[in-house]
């Protein structure tokens, strides 16, 4: 297995869930890991040292100084000898503090020295969870570069019902032999790998008339798509770029850019394309709905109430992924604010996608409006690719390496 030979720290914090640490360090060293347990003291009223000890067959460690010898538990040896550090669970305490720097035990200390990827597995009630200092904290820490295991959604000790269950323990290992499992990331730009290929791009908002002077939109300002189209062309590929609305400019002139305004144009113009292309990507942010009526004239106001009858647009990626050919790729986004990944995975299923990439409102710097995006990536086979927040050209050079590194190992 991808996490055999590897070298674990697990940090265990003060939260009921702690019983379930024991359960994840048996399916590490079942699976051929090393593991070295650090705890809170906060941690020991949960569970035991002794319990995690007999299962990982190693000492806890928990404080600098070891006994009144001098010996210590070096924190920085600690942080250079892990292949990956798991916190698991996660405090809403110490996400607050790896957040913010704040370092008085050995557990934060190795955070603040290791070299090694770190993951954050959350645990909490439903309302600390979702508290905006707890999401700003989750947030910064993925900034620098951590990765998030989400909370699940469930009972919870308090008795209520929401997210902010532990994530169970195979998930937890599943990551970790995703993340192991990696390929090496290709430069498709380097290569040229898609030199010959033609890929379609949708990108921007749509635009649905009430009357001549008067739509319905969105925020999007197609700054993501954009990006996109302009990755594949310095990879070689021959793009046709389909664009709503924006106020951006494209110079490249290896990319065929067709302008359109509402969701009906979009779906004319991508599907005119779709048959010849090799890769789809859908980032165009489509209105799900469209005036039944629009008026001829501008609406003068006359009512106090004013009702406007709406119909369903046609679902681009749906509706042509029905149509996929073998060996076509198509990469879809969603844009979500609640329950995220669980409607991420039912588009990526519905929608034929080879990939979904799924953004937060909640992630700070992600969504529209922003220069930089924070994205995690789900695959047809329902494996998660992180990737921290980052300018929205470097997101688009991380989507295209992905689709590069599929081609490869097709």
């Amino acid at each position: 297995m991808s996490v055999a030979g590897k070298r674990i720290l697990l940090g265990v914090t003060g939260s009921i869930s702690a019983y379930k640490s024991a359960l994840l360090i048996r399916l590490l060293v079942k699976a051929g890991a090393e593991v070295q347990v650090i705890m809170t003291d906060s941690a020991k009223e949960f569970i035991t040292p002794l319990t995690l000890a007999t299962l990982s067959k190693r000492p806890v460690l928990s404080v600098f100084v070891a006994d009144e010898m001098g010996s210590w538990n070096n924190h920085v040896e600690l942080g250079l000898w892990a292949d990956a550090f798991v916190i698991a669970p996660a405090s809403a305490h110490t996400l607050a503090r790896c957040a913010t720097g704040l370092c008085d035990d050995l557990l934060s200390a190795v955070y603040l020295s290791a070299r090694c990827p770190v993951f954050f597995a959350p645990a909490m009630d439903v309302d600390m969870y979702h508290h905006p200092t707890t999401t700003e904290n989750m947030n910064r820490l993925q900034s620098f570069g951590n990765h998030l295991i989400q909370a699940e959604h469930g009972e919870l000790a308090s008795g209520l019902v929401g997210e902010g269950r532990l994530a169970e323990p195979e998930t937890i290992l599943q990551r970790l032999e995703s993340f192991f499992d990696k390929p090496t990331t290709l430069n498709a730009v380097a290569t040229g790998i898609f030199a010959g290929k033609h890929v379609l791009v949708t990108a921007g908002p749509t635009q649905e008339a009430i009357d001549p002077v008067r739509y319905i939109s969105n925020h999007s300002t197609g700054k993501m798509g954009y990006a996109i189209a302009k990755a594949f062309a310095k990879a070689g590929a021959n793009v046709t770029l389909v664009s709503g609305p924006t106020s951006l400019l494209l110079a490249e002139p290896s990319i065929e850019r067709v302008d359109v305004r509402s969701a009906r144009e979009m779906f004319e113009a991508a599907q005119t394309v779709f048959a010849t292309a090799d890769i789809a990507v859908w980032s165009a942010a489509v209105a799900d709905y469209t005036p039944a009526h629009p008026a001829n004239q501008k609406i003068k106001k006359k009512e106090e109430l004013f009702s406007l009858e709406l119909t369903r647009t046609t679902d681009i990626a749906g509706t042509l992924g029905e149509q996929k050919r073998p060996g076509q790729l198509l990469m879809g986004f969603a844009l979500e604010t609640n329950d995220e990944q669980e409607n991420a995975l039912k588009k990526l299923r519905s929608k034929h996608l080879d990939w979904i990439v799924l953004n937060s409102l909640r992630d700070t710097g992600a969504g529209f409006g922003h220069d930089t995006n924070k994205i995690t990536v789900i695959d047809k086979d329902e494996q998660i690719h992180e990737f921290a927040l980052k300018s929205k050209e470097e997101v688009a050079q991380d989507l295209v390496n992905l689709i590069a590194n599929s081609l490869v190992s097709l």
